[in-house]
């Protein structure tokens, strides 16, 4: 499946676990099928936007934090987008924890090399 597939499956398993949600639990939430939503975050399975939409509002995220800068500044194939996945990363944690992360990156930005 394409990159996007993985990235959008990647992101809901997060919001799931940040959520505490069974796979199970989010496909009775979504009315999709809990096989279905294990092979969505797998990347397995190019769902419809109308699928997301439902896996979105039952996370309790929108469509468009879900979706939110996928695609954007694609690097050449086998080069990481470091400030992409640093996004990734740190859109899925709470509040305090994307404080804490800030902060700590702050701190770190302070004994950098000159």
């Amino acid at each position: 499946m394409s990159d996007i597939t993985k990235t959008v499956g990647q992101r809901i398993r997060n919001y799931r676990t940040q959520k505490g949600l069974s796979q199970e639990k989010l496909a009775e939430l979504s009315g999709c099928h809990p096989t279905y939503i294990g092979q969505v975050e797998r990347g397995e399975k190019n769902t419809t936007l109308e699928s997301i939409e439902k896996i979105a509002s039952a996370l309790g995220i929108t469509l468009e934090k879900l979706l939110e800068k996928i695609g954007e500044n694609q690097p050449k194939t086998g080069e990481k987008n470091y400030p992409l996945e640093c996004y990734e990363f740190i859109s899925t944690k709470s509040i305090a924890e994307q404080e804490q992360i800030y902060r700590i990156l702050l701190e770190l930005d302070k004994y950098k090399e000159q």
